[in-house]
Order: structure tokens, then sequence, then C-alpha cells
């Protein structure tokens, strides 16, 4: 069994749910360091399998002004050293076909922004790289449309996709998460990861299915600035939902100082408040899938019959 695949059964069948965590972008080697040392000490107490997530560009913010990261080159040399440092799996993001190869040598599993999942050559060539391919759920897609995206990874000879919940626009600068999307994902038959997170311009991100991040996005705010706003109070709500309707993995943008993070500060959750929550969520999980809860994975049946006494 090739490395990708023992990994991608390693997250399936995590119990209770495996975690996708890092601060939103790369803003330097040591501050990469300093999260991956502590948040792998953190899901280590928890018994938790922990996927180490940070962004090498982040190509797609509101404002050419905004802080993008170091890019391709400088940013895969550092995620390949807190790699082999920590001895950790690898997941980021690519926004382009070109990129797909390169970052395939270093990361473990390729995650496709929300903006560009349905774009076929990017999943195409993700796909080629072998590694584990983690797609979010565009906020303007039904989950539905997630079945053709993971779909077009396994045509390209790669069964090793999982899917991300990350929020529904409701309106303008609001992203909602609705539950019942981690019940119809599922139908793409892959992994659902829920991203743990509350925009306002919202991003959430994802289902294995993972529970979309939990956190953030950009605002575009009135006077032109360029700072993103979220809701971070309202993380917990969103991964403990997450959790109870059994989602097999959770994505949480994680930061050690949100106040003065580059980007997203507002979306990302507090490392010092980390283990705490993952605690509550554990505690919550047995509850679950301990109690006769199959983890979404199978639909009660129903029986509408006429009751009789």
């Amino acid at each position: 069994m090739d490395s990708s695949a023992a990994l991608y059964n390693q997250l399936k069948s995590a119990d209770p749910f495996f975690l996708l965590a890092g601060p939103n972008v790369i803003e330097s080697e040591e501050h990469i360091f300093t999260m991956a040392k502590h948040i792998k000490a953190i899901s280590t107490r928890m018994g938790l399998p922990l996927v180490f997530k940070s962004s090498f560009d982040k190509a797609n913010r509101t404002s050419s002004k905004s802080f993008r990261g170091p890019g391709l080159i400088e940013g895969l040399k550092i995620l390949e050293k807190v790699k082999l440092a920590y001895d950790i799996p690898i997941v980021t993001d690519v926004h382009e076909s070109i990129q797909c190869e390169e970052v395939g040598k270093v990361a473990d599993i390729i995650q496709i922004p929300a903006f560009l999942c349905r774009q076929t050559d990017l999943l195409v060539a993700a796909a080629k790289t072998g590694k584990i391919i983690n797609i979010k759920k565009g906020q303007f897609c039904a989950p539905s449309v997630m079945e053709n995206s993971a779909e077009k990874v396994r045509l390209a000879g790669n069964p090793n996709v999982m899917v991300c919940e990350r929020g529904t626009m409701f309106g303008y600068n609001d992203l909602i998460v609705d539950p019942r999307n981690f019940e119809w994902m599922r139908d793409a038959n892959c992994p659902v990861v829920s991203q743990s997170s509350v925009d306002f311009f919202s991003r959430l991100k994802y289902m294995l299915l993972l529970i979309s991040h939990i956190h953030y996005n950009s605002l575009l705010l009135d006077g032109g600035g360029v700072a993103s706003g979220g809701l971070r109070e309202l993380i917990p709500c969103i991964a403990r939902t997450a959790v109870a309707v059994g989602v097999d993995g959770i994505f949480m943008e994680v930061h050690d100082d949100p106040r003065n993070a580059p980007v997203d500060g507002p979306t990302q959750w507090p490392l010092r408040h980390l283990e705490e929550l993952l605690e509550e969520l554990v505690a919550i999980a047995p509850v679950v899938y301990l109690k006769r809860v199959s983890k979404g994975k199978k639909h009660m049946e129903i029986d509408l019959t006429p009751y009789r006494e």
C-alpha cells in the first residue's frame, strides 16, 4: 500500500475524528515551527490524527493589498522542513494546475479551494499527483455538486478523495453552515470534513466529510478596508454540530495571536483554547459513535406505516 492510501485509510478510520489544523497562511518559518510544535503536542494528548495545514499563497484575497504568504518555492521549503522536523503530514492548497506537481512532492493532501471546486483541469492535475485530494464545497454550490467533483478525481485514477463543507452564501456577506449538507455530501462516497469557521463574506471549512473549516473569511469593510471579519465565538457551535452529526474530520485554522494575524484573524481559533475545545468535541463524540450512531454513513430506516396500539 502506498503512503497516500495508507494515510487515507488512517483518516477514514479515525476515532472519533481526525484534525486538519494550522495557521491560515505561512507568516514565517519560525511561526510555522512554533504552531506545528504546539498543535502536534495537543493532538497527540487528545489522541487525534493530525494533518498540519498552512497556505504558501492566498491567491484569492479580497484585496491586492492583503498579505498572501511567501509564495510557492519558499513556502514549500518551509512546509517540507516542518513535515520532517515533527513527522507530520501536510495539507496545503493549490490555485493553478501548474502548481500541482511541485506541491505533490511535499504535501500529503492537496486542497482545492472552494471557489475552484468545479475546475476540471485543476482537479485532474491534482489527482494525477497521487496525493489525497480535499475538495472544499463552493459557497455557491449545492452539496450534490461534490459528487461530480469527487468523481472527476476518481476518473483521473485517484481514489483518495475527500470533501469539505465550508458553508453556503445566504445573501451578501453571510455564510451559513447547513448541517443537512453533512448528510447529503456523504453521497460523494468519501470522507467528509467540516471546516469550523464563521466569516462575513464568511468562509467556513469542511468535511472528509471534514466539517468545514471551523473559521473565517473576508469582509471588505466599508470605506475600502481590506481586513477580514468573522464570528470566532461561533466556532465551537459549528464544531459541536459537526461532531454530533458525525463528520470524519474537523478543519480548523488556529493562531497563537489571532488579533495580530496578517489575514483572517477573526476566523482563526486561539491556540490557547484549542485543547479546551477539542476536549469538548471528543467528549461529545462517544455519545455519537458508541451508541448506535453510524457517523452519518447510514440512513435511518423510516417506517411510514400507520402506528397501531
